[in-house]
């Protein structure tokens, strides 16, 4: 899907974050420092940037001066107001601080990709054909009706893919965080979506959690 640059010297969250972007279908290369960083940012065309700020040889506020036209997410502990701020102002896309929910940056990654057209506004797989940018669903080259919240929730599946979601995250996701309904709102949606698509095989159970659209 995109091509991801992290830059991050704490190795765990750098494998951290690679591994979850990785499984929903980016290509991701990581460095851990600031040089390194400023190197590969500069040799290869990036389709986002998520950059530490407190990084050895150079910061990633330092690296932001000279990256132009790339998007970029900081990822950092440095939380006060003023480094937010600064951040933004340098030109980042976004700004998360440490500790941070994997599958939240999983989405904030998606929302940049949209924003910025570095992400497909398509997705196939067998004989299924997503378009998000029109919300419409082909199965064997003929339109599939799907409602909003079955549509939302297919998306959130195919963008999460191969990760297992908990009903409540996925209440949170499509139904919003206020949403005064209870998980069997989920069961219902996902029978729908696997009997109008034909899912049994790719929306699998999670005993006790949730569910995963595997692929």
């Amino acid at each position: 899907m995109a091509n991801i640059l992290i830059v991050e010297d704490e190795k765990a969250i750098s494998d951290l974050i690679a591994f979850n972007l990785e499984l929903v279908g980016h290509a991701c290369t990581q460095v851990f420092d600031g040089k390194a960083g400023l190197e590969k940012a500069l040799e290869h065309k990036h389709d986002l940037l998520i950059l530490d700020v407190m990084l050895p040889v150079f910061s990633g506020f330092e690296i932001m001066e000279y990256i132009h036209g790339t998007p970029v997410i900081f990822v950092t502990a440095k939380s006060c107001p003023a480094d937010r701020i600064k951040g933004l102002r340098l030109g980042a896309d976004d700004y998360i601080v440490k500790p941070f929910d994997i599958l939240e940056l999983v989405e904030r990654v998606k929302a940049v990709l949209r924003r910025t057209k570095a992400d497909a506004n398509e997705f196939a797989f067998d004989s299924i054909v997503i378009k998000f940018d029109t919300r419409q669903v082909f199965r064997g080259g003929a339109e599939v009706t799907l409602k909003p919240k079955e549509f939302d929730l297919l998306e959130a599946l195919v963008i999460n893919r191969n990760l297992a979601l908990s009903r409540e995250r996925l209440l949170s996701l499509v139904w919003t965080y206020d949403y005064e309904g209870d998980t069997r709102t989920v069961d219902v949606h996902i029978r729908r979506l696997r009997q109008k698509l034909g899912l049994e095989h790719r929306i699998k159970t999670v005993f006790k959690l949730g569910y995963r659209f595997e692929i």
